[in-house]
């Protein structure tokens, strides 16, 4: 298997010019040894730049209800399974809600997300939450909700509340999904994101890494991604956190995660690619190279149960590297 930059960029070129490449070729680039992933990066950062040029998108969410998850997802804190030492509280009330988003007014955010613990919300609850976007301004920020398995009434609530983009996981790829959680599984996932679409919503799907996946399952993940025609990708990558039966088990490296990001590129090169949790953690020195792997963007600020980067940090490191925000 070829390991040179000018193979990659062969690859690149004939996507940008509407030639995908065939499952043998993203089989390779998903072999590509994790020590040669810096010839990956051109051909990645090509196509990133075609479909996404400079602007780099930015969002942060809220942890709006936190723990006491009855699911038994083997990588997350806020499982009832696990015993973390995480807050744990019911859903914020509107006031909480919407006080980050109105302190977004002078940055260049340009996505504010709500995020909720459990199966899904009740009816009752995505009321509130649909209250709380219904008073904000809809001009510069766009708005998602993110309330696990909901009901199609549900959905149409918060569409009318403004919100345009529904966040739900894949998490892993099908092959490896009861390994990780045995109290849903992987249809229910996708069949929610299909009614989410047919809803109207624009669709943030994505994944978490450092689980116990194989790198083909890694293209697995992706492949069904680009099936479902996914709008935005989040990239995670496990911070093992005590007491989650993942804790010590990521094989994760700065290069794999590289990687990770790169193949993602290649396999769905017009779409919104972030990079949201673990990203310090796993990245470490090479967080700067998550843009030439072909990322479009972050998440600022905190993640659910863990510290996150700052916002002036995020946006120096952007600057920096010669890019500009969306905004």
């Amino acid at each position: 298997m070829p390991l040179n930059t000018e193979h990659y960029l062969s690859i690149a070129r004939k996507i940008i010019t509407d030639s995908p490449p065939d499952l043998k070729t993203l089989q390779d680039i998903c072999e590509t040894p994790d020590e040669a992933v810096f010839t990956l990066l051109p051909g990645a950062d090509l196509i990133r730049n075609f479909y996404k040029g400079k602007k780099i998108h930015l969002c942060t969410i809220c942890n709006a209800k936190s723990g006491k998850c009855p699911e038994d997802c083997g990588f997350c804190p806020q499982s009832a399974f696990h015993r973390t030492q995480i807050d744990n509280y019911g859903l914020l009330g509107k006031e909480q809600l919407t006080r980050i988003p109105k302190s977004l007014s002078d940055t260049p955010v340009n996505r504010y997300s709500v995020v909720t613990s459990g199966r899904g919300l009740s009816s009752e609850e995505v009321d509130l939450v649909a209250r709380a976007f219904s008073s904000l301004e809809k001009k510069r920020l766009s708005y998602c909700a993110s309330l696990g398995i909901i009901r199609d009434r549900d959905f149409a609530v918060l569409k009318k509340a403004g919100v345009t983009r529904y966040h739900h996981n894949l998490e892993t790829a099908e092959s490896h999904f009861e390994k990780i959680c045995t109290t849903h599984t992987f249809k229910d996932r996708v069949d929610t994101i299909k009614r989410a679409q047919k809803a109207g919503f624009e669709i943030c799907s994505g994944g978490i890494f450092g689980i116990g996946e194989t790198d083909s399952q890694v293209l697995e993940l992706a492949l069904e991604l680009k099936r479902l025609d996914i709008d935005a990708v989040p990239l995670n990558f496990l911070s093992p956190i005590p007491g989650t039966r993942m804790e010590g088990t990521s094989n994760l490296t700065p290069l794999k995660c590289l990687k990770i990001i790169a193949l993602f590129r290649y396999v769905l090169p017009e779409k919104d690619i972030f990079i949201c949790g673990g990203r310090q953690l796993n990245l470490k020195q090479l967080v700067p190279y998550i843009f030439h792997a072909g990322a479009s963007g972050i998440m600022t600020g905190n993640y659910l149960t863990t510290q996150g980067a700052n916002l002036d940090n995020d946006l120096e490191m952007i600057t920096q590297l010669g890019f500009e925000t969306l905004i």
